[in-house]
């Protein structure tokens, strides 16, 4: 990557960043752009943002991005011009502005707009959508896969969006629980339990259960905290780096009532989108399974249909492999309706109607969840603080009596 400052064709002073191999590539490259060089020097970096660091586009900026892609190709300009203007929509968004700019680098030197994204170092992109790019752009449909590719990334953005504000409510109630009860052992408790320590009196079980849970958090809070983020800590951890413990997980959490049900359908839900998409562009029906494979975030799910596409490879429909699997039952109407998309020979329109199924099946279910949610916590802390009080209200009765 190099910097540069120089005066454009209006004579206007001019700076930024290019891509290129070499400093003389460098210099090609800004006379193409009719940039008359002022400096042109190789920008510092430490080596390990070149890997780790690039920007990564949200899955919404991509969606309206391929939707005015596809809006300006039906309009009859080429990608490059196309590019162009929608440059400069992100001229106050350096690294989205890079990134057209390094694509546009790329297309002048006369390569396609596949080669250019995959070329480019400044922004990193899913490999389903790289893939539907370079197939849809072979076969003349760029357009039309760019205008389904903004559908489908827009459409996983609203549901994302929508889970993370239903779930906002239920996780402020969990964190205010937790306080609520870790405040009352800590410092109610122990200086109710001062009052029977002065009587002398003989206390009930759970009152004694609840006065020494008291003073074990009240003396060990900063320990239990402590313990708490190392659990955290180690269960990420392992679940990011270890294949067989984040399989065990991910098998436990499809076997959970409801919440497995949910996790299930999403993924066959997105498996069968991707995989319409992939299709209508082009892509044949082996590889797209493998690509659809890799998007889904269950493992065992992942591991089903990873191993599925091979056996599609060696002639196997995708149904009979699904219907026998000994890893997890999938959904019956979703293997039939495979099986009649396989005989019909229209995989892509079914595969296409049953993510939209799926995901208005998923949507009530996840309304249904959260309704049952709210009052579960609700009733859940209510009858902590009830035990809770009634253990520390019966010596007082006791006591009364007496």
């Amino acid at each position: 990557v190099f910097s540069y400052k120089g005066i454009n064709k209006s004579g206007k002073n001019v700076s930024g960043t290019i891509e290129a191999s070499n400093l003389n590539d460098a210099k090609y490259k800004l006379k193409q752009k009719n940039i008359l060089i002022e400096s042109l020097k190789v920008k510092k970096s430490f080596a390990f943002k070149k890997i780790n660091f690039r920007y990564k586009i949200k899955p919404l900026e991509l969606a309206i991005i391929s939707r005015n892609l596809s809006i300006y190709l039906n309009s009859g300009i080429t990608i490059s011009v196309a590019l162009k203007l929608l440059s400069q929509n992100y001229k106050n968004n350096k690294k989205l502005f890079a990134f057209f700019d390094s694509i546009l680098s790329y297309l002048d030197e006369g390569k396609n707009f596949y080669t250019a994204l995959t070329l480019q170092k400044i922004a990193t992109l899913p490999e389903f959508y790289l893939q539907s790019i370079k197939v849809s752009e072979e076969g003349g449909m760029l357009k039309e896969v760019l205008s389904e590719l903004a559908t489908y990334l827009k459409e996983q953005d609203r549901i994302k969006k929508q889970l993370i504000s239903s779930l906002t409510y239920p996780s402020f109630i969990i964190v205010i629980s937790v306080f609520m009860v870790g405040f009352m052992l800590s410092f109610i408790v122990p200086k109710i339990t001062a009052i029977f320590t002065q009587t002398g009196q003989e206390l009930p079980k759970i009152t004694e259960l609840v006065i020494n849970t008291g003073n074990f958090v009240s003396n060990n809070y900063n320990l239990i905290l402590f313990f708490i983020l190392l659990f955290i800590t180690a269960f990420t951890f392992f679940y990011k780096q270890n294949y067989t413990f984040r399989y065990k997980i991910d098998k436990f959490l499809l076997k959970l009532p409801l919440i497995g049900s949910i996790i299930h359908q999403n993924e066959l839900a997105r498996f069968a989108y991707m995989n319409s998409i992939l299709i209508k562009s082009g892509v044949v029906v082996t590889k797209a399974f493998k690509l659809s494979s890799n998007i889904l975030k269950n493992e065992v799910l992942k591991s089903i249909f990873t191993n599925a596409t091979k056996k599609v490879v060696e002639g196997e429909k995708l149904s009979k492999y699904l219907e026998y699997n000994k890893e997890f039952k999938i959904d019956t109407p979703f293997i039939q309706a495979i099986a009649i998309g396989e005989e019909t020979s229209n995989l892509s329109n079914v595969l296409s109607e049953l993510a939209i199924l799926y995901n208005e099946n998923n949507q009530n279910k996840i309304n249904r969840f959260l309704t049952l949610l709210e009052p579960t916590m609700m009733l859940v802390v209510g009858g902590i603080v009830g035990f809770i009080v009634v253990a520390m209200l019966l010596p007082i009765f006791s006591m009364s009596i007496q």
